[in-house]
């Protein structure tokens, strides 16, 4: 009497046994993953969206008098506001924000000049996309622009000047590569 044994309850076994090892693989590779929220205060920062909304209201009837400009030749940013915006009770700081790692983000005092102009040297920002943000304040009115631009990789051996920057809206966000940002020095807020 010889009886032939079937494998297929092991395979069946084996099979479930794989697939319970591959899910919690995959949980302990999620839960020691590190998530980071774009800000720490973000669901703060969503309770006041309304308020952000009126300040881009108020900034949208000012039509083509706000102006968010990066020069890469000379890797300066200028902001213009209305002249009208360039008095002593303008208040409002500068946000240099890098959405790839918060810990470069950078702000500064807005201080504008006559012309309601400032420039920015941004020549220590690291390649890559950042989002300008504006934040002032004119007799208790709140207004907000933002722009985004990328900083290009210096070229080695070039003038120390990136070769191409540009401003990039939402629609070409999808087509711009992805830059490996190993190396760098963190800039400081």
């Amino acid at each position: 009497m010889n009886t032939t044994r079937s494998l297929w309850p092991w395979g069946i076994t084996l099979a479930f046994v794989l697939f319970a090892l591959g899910i919690a693989t995959m949980v302990v590779i999620a839960c020691s993953h590190k998530v980071d929220l774009v800000r720490p205060d973000y669901y703060d920062e969503e309770i006041r969206y309304q308020a952000q909304l009126d300040r881009l209201n108020r900034t949208a009837r000012l039509n083509e008098l706000v102006k968010i400009t990066y020069d890469d030749a000379n890797r300066r940013l200028t902001i213009s506001l209305p002249p009208a915006h360039a008095g002593p009770d303008t208040a409002g700081r500068i946000e240099l924000y890098r959405p790839s790692a918060t810990n470069l983000d950078r702000q500064l005092n807005l201080a504008l000049d006559a012309n309601g102009v400032q420039t920015v040297d941004v020549a220590t920002l690291i390649p890559g996309l950042w989002k300008v943000r504006v934040h002032w304040t004119v007799q208790q009115e709140e207004f907000f622009a933002d722009q985004s631009i990328i900083v290009k990789r210096t070229e080695p051996g070039g003038t120390g000047v990136p070769p191409v920057s540009s401003s990039v809206d939402s629609a070409n966000l999808a087509r711009m590569p992805i830059s490996n940002e190993t190396g760098a020095t963190p800039v400081l807020r």
